[in-house]
């Protein structure tokens, strides 16, 4: 990526803070596994007290948990051929009632066609159970709730589907998510990702948290602790939310997974899971979602002009995503606190897409677009 390009990609960071997009974020570009672009912009706090953005800030990088830990769990599941794909839950949870969601499978679970909801305030009732149990009573609450649709005739994207996953991977394997994740990806891997536990005290300072948003419901500023009311509530992390880490943590997994898909002998997956959990599903008609991952919408999408049709990612809804161009080999992670002006701050959705297209142009995938569009 040429000098003058990099400026650009720099000017238009520093733009997003001065037009409030975001406090403060960190990018960084990947381009055929080699780092192209690493710089962070404005703050990681303002509140309460100013804190500069870093390339190290922590984040908490809200539904990227799905990804990069439920799924990534998931993946390691179907790998090893504990599961597969089309199981119904029915038998995954022997002993649960689990009433008209039997045959609800692990496919449309990651795919978010299993006509669960796609969000409960579960944190409002849980007060009164003890911490230990709250997690299997939200299961007991989810499996006891009607559905939304007919499993497998729509998407919806769903919070409630990842809790469920979350409980099947702990019964199938023995031990919590945290633990499964950490011992058999992250610590092999060298990637400091982590699930954030509310009974253990966090080994970093405040300062090393990009801060979220002042929670009304806990009455205060958020930096070091999950941003998501739900996760907070069943202990700090759930199958949907919880997951902390760098800019260069996420790439990390980021790189292991595309060398997968390009067919490494990796040790800890097959490439042909991995090109199965990257695959947009066929059912229901006109879904974007692969298994656990997105892929770009036809119009409209966050990854905007540039990115091509073989390209997996996922957003978050603190003001994270990571998108991997399958096909250009291209791994962007942007990293925002978008939220700590106040969740209903949504500049961010006409920013991102300008901001891949940046990169996508310094690049020259841009070139390659108006080559098209000439002949």
């Amino acid at each position: 990526m040429e000098k003058m390009k990099k400026a650009k990609l720099g000017i238009l960071l520093q733009e997003g803070v001065s037009n409030h997009v975001f406090p403060g974020a960190v990018l960084l570009v990947v381009y055929r596994q080699e780092e192209v672009f690493f710089e962070a912009a404005g703050n990681a706090a303002l509140k309460p007290n100013p804190v500069s953005m870093e390339r190290l800030t922590v984040f908490d990088l809200a539904s990227l948990t799905k990804p990069l830990a439920t799924t990534l769990a998931m993946m390691k599941l179907v790998d090893d051929g504990a599961v597969s794909l089309d199981e119904p839950i029915g038998a995954l949870l022997p002993g649960m009632d689990t009433k008209d969601k039997e045959r609800i499978t692990l496919r449309l679970l990651l795919s978010h066609a299993s006509g669960l909801r796609d969000w409960e305030p579960f944190y409002s009732r849980l007060d009164e159970v003890p911490l230990g149990k709250r997690k299997q009573q939200v299961i007991e609450w989810i499996l006891d709730s009607p559905l939304a649709f007919s499993p497998g005739s729509k998407a919806r994207y769903s919070d409630l589907g990842f809790m469920l996953l979350e409980w099947i991977i702990k019964r199938k394997t023995g031990r919590p998510l945290d633990q499964f994740v950490r011992g058999e990806f992250y610590q092999p891997l060298g990637a400091n990702l982590f699930l954030y536990d509310s009974t253990r005290a966090v080994p970093l300072e405040q300062t090393a948290f990009a801060a979220t948003e002042f929670c009304p419901w806990r009455k205060r500023v958020l930096q070091g602790e999950v941003h998501d009311e739900n996760a907070y509530a069943m202990g700090g992390y759930a199958g949907h939310a919880g997951l902390f880490g760098t800019a260069a943590d996420v790439g990390t997994i980021g790189s292991f997974l595309l060398r997968c898909y390009n067919g490494s002998q990796e040790e800890l997956l097959r490439p042909d899971t991995v090109r199965t959990f990257f695959s947009r599903q066929q059912h229901p008609r006109d879904t974007t979602w692969a298994l656990g991952w997105d892929t770009p919408s036809r119009s409209g999408s966050s990854t905007g002009t540039f990115f091509s049709e073989e390209c997996v990612g996922h957003l978050g809804f603190t003001g994270t995503s990571l998108w991997i161009d399958l096909e250009k080999q291209v791994m962007v992670i942007f990293l925002t606190n978008r939220v700590h002006f106040s969740r209903e701050n949504e500049e961010i959705k006409v920013f991102r897409p300008m901001i891949h297209d940046c990169i996508m142009d310094a690049l020259g995938f841009g070139r390659e677009k108006d080559k098209e569009k000439n002949v």
